[in-house]
């Protein structure tokens, strides 16, 4: 065979026939083979194309395979083409700088409408760039391979905390200059990196994003550490600059010693990393974040948007490289999923607390599916709902994560022993993404919740705050009667606001004791409205002693119609003096009308100049009626 296809552009003409005719055979086009042969796309596209260079082995005997070709011909039609390209000098790895999609690279697509996977109508947004100090010393490395001296930088830090985003940024004075950048990447990341950074030409950038696809591979990383030192200490191949990524965890395991005794598998690469190693921090600092807030405040809606959820904790770069993932995971998720999710987002939206618990998020989700998704439910079907959402994506965020309260994390104060039975808990809580939290307020705030989410809260929610909110909620959306159910189990759990409005409810139905009960309850929950109410009751009711009592307690609590009460019953049973030092008091806390009164005081007193400047006061702090008054 070696005498007949002794010319090497002959053996990869009939390589390249044959590969062709077995295409034919099995009725196969090119994206066909790819999946067959389980190669790259473009490993396969230049395999066959007549201008490209001989393929590798590994290319051709899994071609070989797929279209069911003797392997062993085709590898020696293989090594013979490899002899030579036809005259044609190879090109060099890699292309322009200024010829790459950021997003090619890997930098996380960010802002709503973004996704790495969909198709790009157009360039894909990016946010403004907030420089940071590890930015600084990445420029000194690129400013370094500049002027001609070759360099290499591991950027190390937690998922999506902007490692790429960084690298992109800091090549940009590079591509003014013409230089190349390289991305390992096909067939695999590691076999690309081995093959082809022998020919790896000076003024290249050599993108080892996610390092652990090239350090970390079993069979080929520390001939890949070995070969980018080898790259960046040859003189005459420079200069180049060798930028990669890593989370920590890889970090340390590659950078760990190994016990004695023990095999010392990432020695290479070990001593790669060696003073190459750049921290990248999982959150903005006060300057970094003031930096955002400026260029939020100049125009950049996706640094407001991600400023406006995470801006308390820093983890800005986290919410811009989440959120379309978040958005695409809730708009693919099953439909037992995704109405979890809508139930967690009307709950947020009509105030329910960030602690939701399973058992509502479960019982709630039924009338958000239709009857054929309701009828194709699993038994098991909220376990896998739960863990689905709870899986994290770009950043450690997950669209429906479990959470314990600040609360129950604490320890417990001593108490003394209790016997009987221990209290029971709420069972397992979740959080909703504060990003889908944002979605859910704006793409689903027409929209009233079904039954089955009101009967949920009213059985499951316990929180005093939540169910008033939610009571609100329901008035608002004409629900009246899960209102009045979810305002009565809201008074049940201690809500101060709730109370009041049910004893207003039996006050209008004429149920005169039933009101003041409740108004008592609330009084005792510390509501200085409810005291106040029940002494107008008992006012009304001829019971002036219990009315003065009550209005005295109100008083005490602060309040100033209270007081003003006390002062016209006073006037009214002759006691003007104790009448003007209680309407003085409640004026001094800064209530107009109490000078108001003051003022009418005076006047039946026939002190005339007394109470025209008594008025006058009245005006001046916003009383209208003392300006009639006064004419």
């Amino acid at each position: 065979m070696h005498d007949e296809y002794n010319d090497q552009n002959a053996a990869l003409a009939e390589l390249r026939r044959r590969l062709g005719n077995g295409m034919a055979r099995m009725r196969l086009n090119q994206k066909d083979l790819v999946a067959r042969a389980g190669l790259g796309r473009t490993a396969v596209s230049q395999a066959l194309s007549p201008t490209a260079p001989a393929p590798s082995e590994k290319t051709v005997a899994a071609l070989a395979r797929a279209l069911r070709l003797p392997v062993e011909e085709l590898l020696e039609l293989q090594r013979s083409a490899a002899g030579d390209t036809g005259g044609r000098v190879l090109p060099v790895p890699g292309r322009a700088i200024g010829e790459w999609d950021p997003h090619h690279l890997e930098v996380h697509p960010a802002g709503p409408g973004s996704s790495a996977s969909g198709p790009a109508a157009g360039v894909r947004p990016m946010p403004a760039y907030v420089r940071r100090e590890h930015d600084r010393v990445l420029a000194g490395l690129v400013e370094d391979a500049a002027a001609g001296r070759s360099g290499a930088v591991v950027l190390v830090g937690g998922s999506s905390t902007g490692k790429t985003r960084a690298c992109w940024e800091a090549v940009q004075p590079l591509a003014a200059q013409g230089w190349r950048l390289w991305h390992p990447f096909d067939p695999t990341r590691a076999q690309d990196a081995l093959e082809d950074l022998p020919r790896v030409a000076p003024r290249t950038v050599v993108w080892l994003n996610e390092a652990q696809h090239y350090l970390g591979d079993r069979a080929a990383g520390e001939r890949i550490a070995a070969a980018v030192h080898r790259l960046l200490v040859t003189a005459e191949r420079g200069p180049v600059l060798v930028l990669g990524t890593l989370w920590p965890e890889y970090a340390a395991r590659y950078t760990a010693l190994p016990a004695p005794g023990e095999g010392d598998p990432h020695s290479r690469v070990r001593e790669l990393l060696a003073g190459r190693v750049l921290t990248v921090p999982e959150t903005f600092d006060a300057s970094a974040l003031a930096a955002a807030a400026a260029l939020a405040e100049g125009g950049d809606r996706l640094l407001a948007d991600a400023l406006s959820r995470a801006g308390a904790d820093g983890r800005i770069a986290q919410d811009l490289a989440g959120a379309p993932e978040l958005l695409n995971r809730y708009r693919h998720a099953t439909p037992a999923a995704a109405a979890v999710l809508e139930v967690a987002m009307d709950a947020r939206r009509l105030g329910v607390g960030l602690h939701l618990p399973q058992a509502f998020l479960t019982e709630a989700a039924a009338d958000y599916l239709t009857d054929t998704d309701y009828d194709q439910l699993t038994e098991d079907w909220s376990e896998q709902a739960f863990a689905g959402l709870a899986a994290p994506v770009h950043g450690k965020q997950a669209p429906l994560r479990r959470t314990t309260p600040r609360t129950q994390r604490r320890p417990p104060a001593p108490a003394p022993a209790v016997h009987g039975p221990a209290p029971s808990t709420a069972g397992p809580m979740f959080r909703l993404a504060d990003y889908l939290e944002q979605h859910g307020r704006t793409s689903r705030r027409h929209l009233c919740p079904p039954a089955s989410f009101w009967h949920a809260a009213h059985t499951h929610l316990t929180d005093p705050d939540d169910l008033s909110n939610l009571t609100q909620a329901a008035e608002n959306r004409q629900r009246l009667e899960w209102a009045h159910s979810l305002r009565q189990r809201a008074a049940d759990h201690g809500s101060t606001d709730a109370l009041p409005r049910l004893a207003e409810m039996r006050l209008v139905a004429g149920d005169r004791d039933g009101a003041e009960a409740l108004y008592q309850q609330a009084a005792d929950h510390g509501s200085t409205g409810a005291l106040y109410r029940l002494a107008v009751i008992r006012e009304e009711a001829g019971d002036r002693d219990g009315a003065e009592a009550l209005y005295q307690q109100a008083a005490d609590h602060g309040s100033t119609d209270a007081l003003l009460n006390l002062a016209v019953m006073r006037e009214k049973a002759g006691e003007r003096d104790g009448a003007e030092a209680l309407a003085r008091q409640a004026a001094d806390h800064g209530e107009p009308r109490a000078l108001l009164n003051l003022a009418e005081m005076r006047e039946k007193a026939g002190e005339r100049d007394g109470a025209e400047a008594l008025a006058r006061q009245a005006a001046d702090h916003g009383e209208p009626r003392a300006l009639l008054n006064l004419a």
